[in-house]
């Protein structure tokens, strides 16, 4: 669906998508657990409504950005591809990622908030669920203007060992600064990792605005 959406960014026919492949986040956004018979009848029936997207760096996304750790997890999945497929091969990467990821100092600028400190990871989320379902932003929506953006400083050890069972939930929240905003700057003194669902880009900035009832989805 990404590549789609940056091959024909003006497109303004209606767009649906199912389910497929180990992450479907955004699919899941639209169509929750309705099997495939159900998202297609779904698709045939509903009128088109109006959806948020989001440019990153001139690169369009629908779900979102994911800047530091889980950035790092995009730009490494590939390494243990060659051992473990889908699920297992992203959870097994996050684990290894735990114990060796270092964060780097940041500076998140909105029109109302400047943060600068060492960050773990930001989240600036259109959707609610990354990862094939750990819930990044539970207030998320995909059509109301405006990103959730989210700010997990430098922990310990033990906290990120309490940081992926919790995402699932929502719970990594209690350790993060959260804010709303359809334009978001990230700078550092250094490259990071960053993916904008699911493709990796690296970079010293990031530039990030809301491109509010972009597209039209059946759903």
């Amino acid at each position: 669906m990404n590549y789609f959406i940056n091959k024909y960014p003006d497109i303004n026919l209606p767009l649906a998508i199912f389910k497929g492949g180990t992450g479907n986040d955004f699919a899941f956004k639209l169509y929750g657990d309705k099997d495939l018979e159900a998202c297609l009848q779904t698709a045939l029936t509903q009128p088109a409504r109006k959806v948020d997207a989001g440019i990153c760096n001139g690169n369009y996304f629908l779900n979102g950005v994911g800047i530091g750790f889980d950035g790092e997890i995009a730009r490494s999945i590939d390494k243990v591809k060659f051992l473990l497929k889908g699920h297992l091969a992203y959870y097994a990467n996050v684990i290894l990622k735990i114990f060796f990821f270092r964060e780097g100092e940041v500076e998140v600028v909105t029109r109302d908030i400047t943060w600068k400190e060492k960050a773990f990871m930001i989240t600036i989320a259109n959707g609610s669920r990354y990862g094939g379902g750990f819930l990044v932003a539970p207030d998320a929506k995909i059509d109301d203007g405006l990103f959730d953006i989210i700010l997990i400083p430098r922990i310990t050890l033990l906290q990120r060992l309490d940081l992926l069972p919790g995402a699932s939930t929502g719970k990594h929240l209690r350790v993060g600064k959260t804010t709303r905003s359809g334009a978001v700057t990230i700078q550092s003194n250094k490259k990071i990792a960053a993916h904008f669902d699911g493709e990796v880009i690296e970079a010293n900035n990031f530039d990030i605005k809301i491109l509010s009832k972009k597209f039209l989805f059946r759903y």
